[in-house]
């Protein structure tokens, strides 16, 4: 079609409709005429937009206008499950798209789901919930766009708030050996092992619910566990055995020698009696529930006198601190707490056996000494005690 200077265009065409507005249709890189998404008030407003669209083709950045036409809750099922991630991991996946992503956005196309749109939803779910469950949806949500983007179906990522997926949790509390003692008291025989294993290993609760007799080494140089898997606890109550969190947490660690007197007392006393049986099971001989577990966790935890906030996660941060107070690098500490970095720091720093031999028993003299003073308050006489012998 001729223009309004009586040029025929060289790419695309634009018409004037009886409104009186113009109206511009290009042929994609696959030939098919595609009208723009909206009309124009003038001519030259529709003939820019063309150009605009050309340049697009010719640099190979364009996208089929049809392609972000994908509804979002469909594409976002589909990614979780093509991810193959641990069931855990899929569990807040569908938890988090289910309470705090979908219903904002699950009638919409991909191709609907702006910046501004993104910003909105990310400062009502701050009001409505916390800051760390925010960023979690924020980065579940990006990640999901993100393969959008590479997929074709969008150009570009709509969520570009910087820092809105870093979690900046409050630190978390660290135990003393007082209270640590103390607590597995309050937990129990049955559980004191647990408390321990938790604190002075550090393993983590997944994979102490998946120790065995086998994984148990009593005697000389020094006892110790193997983790060689983990099997978390879904919110439904069953338990998924499968790999450790990372290829860092399949180790052995070394113990403190004084854990060898509840390492053997459990074997005896709680733990299944089956050649293969597992260590920690719960009154009934079945494997224990995190639900019960958690009860006798509050119960211990009120009468020693810990905060609320304290979990039997946090134990682990105990153990970290008695690490490095003992002469742990940090390698030392990452080798026992089976955790993975990418620093390049890390890299060229190394933990052996007799290192973790020798950071188990620097925790080992450390606890006792704490022990002893303890021990030592109990037995000294009070102030008044000394005016009254005086």
């Amino acid at each position: 079609m001729a223009n309004n200077k009586g040029k025929r265009r060289t790419f695309g065409a634009v018409r004037k409709l009886p409104s009186g507005r113009y109206q511009a249709r290009y042929p994609g890189p696959d030939g098919v005429m595609r009208p723009a998404p909206r009309t124009f008030e003038t001519f030259p407003d529709a003939d820019d937009w063309l150009a605009e669209q050309q340049t697009e083709i010719r640099h190979n950045r364009w996208t089929d206008p049809d392609a972000g036409a994908v509804n979002f809750a469909e594409y976002a099922g589909k990614w979780v499950e093509e991810r193959g991630v641990a069931p855990t991991t899929n569990e807040l996946y569908q938890r988090l798209l289910r309470l705090h992503i979908l219903p904002a956005f699950a009638e919409m196309n991909l191709d609907e789901i702006h910046a501004p749109l993104v910003r909105s939803w990310r400062a009502e779910r701050k009001e409505a919930t916390g800051a760390t469950t925010v960023a979690k949806a924020y980065r579940l949500l990006k990640a999901i766009m993100e393969t959008a983007v590479d997929d074709e179906l969008i150009r570009r990522n709509p969520c570009r708030i910087k820092g809105a997926g870093k979690e900046s949790a409050p630190e978390r509390p660290v135990a003393s050996v007082a209270q640590v003692d103390a607590i597995a008291d309050a937990m129990g025989p049955r559980w004191r092992l647990m408390v321990y294993l938790a604190a002075y290993g550090p393993v983590r609760p997944e994979e102490q619910a998946a120790l065995r007799r086998p994984d148990v080494v009593l005697g000389w140089p020094a006892p110790g566990v193997w983790i060689r898997r983990a099997e978390p606890e879904l919110t439904t109550g069953r338990r998924v055995a499968g790999d450790t969190k990372s290829e860092a947490g399949k180790r052995f660690i070394t113990l403190p020698a004084f854990m060898e007197k509840d390492l053997r007392r459990h074997l005896d006393w709680y733990a299944e009696k089956a050649p293969d049986g597992l260590l920690f099971v719960g009154e009934r001989g079945k494997p224990f529930r995190r639900s019960t577990f958690g009860r006798k966790w509050r119960k211990a935890r009120a009468k020693v006198g810990l905060p609320e906030n304290f979990r039997p996660y946090d134990l682990r941060h105990t153990g970290h601190t008695l690490s490095t107070q003992s002469g742990a690098t940090l390698k030392d500490t990452m080798v026992r707490a089976g955790q993975s970095s990418e620093k390049a720091a890390l890299i060229y720093q190394h933990s052996n056996d007799e290192r973790q031999r020798e950071v188990a028993e620097g925790i080992d003299a450390r606890v006792r000494a704490e022990r002893q003073k303890a021990e030592g308050r109990r037995d000294s006489p009070s102030g008044t005690d000394l005016a009254r012998a005086e």
